[in-house]
């Protein structure tokens, strides 16, 4: 990626992506990353139109993620898109929890009727000891409440402790449904498969229920605003080759020089992220997604202080693929800012996100995840030139 891409965007047009993005929410964000899979090749970006807002994990800043309070509280801070990572029941029904081992983010250690579940799995070649989905079947999981994830992090949720189950694919997108009515948007949705290898080790594969879920609901179209992400390349592949999903299928991948698919580690492939990053891995992911979702440490170098330095090429080289660029995971707390952008010492207290956001916008993202869509959507349009109708300094700037 390379922050010369300037944007200098008339008036006229300041009021016409309002229009559309803030207002009704339809085509304008979904057209800048591009709209729905074609048959015969992948999309093109209209330039000029407004970053999409992923609420990642919904607003997982102010609630327990993955609930439906969460998404709800994205979209009416502005997100555009909301984001379920989907795991298995043992009844193999698709539920929204950030990893199979729910100890973290579920009263579960605290029913002694479950006490015998506790056990230890390797998961993607990790030993973890805990309770895990694919042990329960839903109407058990049901009586589970959800709980913060990062307690010590952010505290002021762990009022909601206790207050949320743990929604279904099918809630998560009859959610997304209602609010689009409510609000006069479309709002998206971008499920995560966590850990297709492992599910389809056990018996659990995540695809045919997902790929059923979406043509069930009407969703499967070149119109749909879904974002369907995996860390892994198989799956994906499998989306567009055999079932021929036409929704957008977006390859995540790490910062981690080593780091590489975990289903490349099962078979031996000996690729890593930065190998798939390169311009002819770039290209390769282009015959299967239309999205790429790198770690935003891969867009900018740091210092080993902590600070971004100069801007990698991978912005750039993705967009000459034809692949759309949705960063992660843009949070406001100062342990995941760059150090420029860190308000004190307090790794808990709020930093500027902003600053690090319009680095992002001037290098030419197309989305980006967010914890904090409220603060996201504000930049927004911050870099668009609307902060209530008075143009911002950084806008001119960019």
């Amino acid at each position: 990626m390379q922050a010369t891409r300037t944007r200098r965007i008339a008036a006229p047009l300041f009021a016409v992506l309002l229009t559309l993005v803030v207002i009704l929410g339809t085509t304008a964000g979904a057209h800048r990353v591009g709209s729905a899979r074609a048959a015969a090749g992948h999309p093109g970006k209209e330039h000029g139109a407004a970053p999409l807002i992923f609420g990642h994990r919904g607003a997982a800043g102010y609630r327990p993620e993955h609930t439906l309070a969460s998404y709800d509280l994205a979209v009416r801070m502005g997100a555009d898109v909301i984001e379920p990572d989907l795991v298995s029941t043992k009844d193999h029904v698709l539920v929204a929890r950030h990893e199979n081992d729910i100890t973290a983010t579920t009263d579960v250690a605290g029913h002694p009727e479950f006490a015998g579940r506790r056990t230890t799995k390797t998961v993607d070649g990790i030993a973890e000891t805990g309770w895990f989905t694919e042990d329960f079947t839903l109407s058990e999981l049901k009586t589970l409440r959800a709980k913060e994830r990062l307690p010590d992090v952010r505290q002021e949720n762990t009022i909601f402790n206790g207050r949320y189950q743990i929604p279904t694919f099918q809630e998560v997108v009859d959610l997304a449904k209602r609010e689009s009515v409510i609000h006069h948007r479309r709002i998206g949705i971008a499920p995560e498969t966590k850990h297709p290898t492992y599910f389809d080790s056990i018996g659990l594969s995540l695809e045919e229920p997902l790929v059923a879920a979406l043509r069930s609901n009407g969703l499967d179209n070149r119109d749909s605003r879904v974002y369907l992400q995996s860390f892994e390349e198989a799956n994906l592949r499998e989306l567009h080759s055999r079932f021929h999903l036409r929704v957008h299928l977006l390859q995540l991948t790490s910062a981690g020089p080593t780091a590489r698919p975990y289903d490349h580690v099962v078979s031996g492939d000996p690729r890593t992220y930065a190998d798939m990053t390169t311009p002819a891995g770039l290209k390769e992911i282009s015959t299967y997604a239309d999205v790429l979702g790198p770690d935003k440490e891969q867009i900018f170098t740091r210092d080993p202080a902590g600070n971004t330095g100069a801007p990698t090429t991978l912005i750039t080289d993705a967009h000459a693929a034809n692949l759309a660029v949705v960063t992660y995971t843009i949070r406001a707390e100062n342990q995941f800012l760059p150090l420029q952008y860190r308000s004190s010492a307090d790794p808990n207290a709020f930093g500027n996100m902003f600053g690090e956001l319009h680095d992002l916008f001037a290098a030419g993202i197309d989305g980006f995840f967010t914890d904090q869509s409220d603060i996201g959507f504000a930049a927004r349009e911050d870099f668009l030139g609307f902060t209530y109708g008075v143009e911002h300094p950084q806008a001119k700037a960019a």
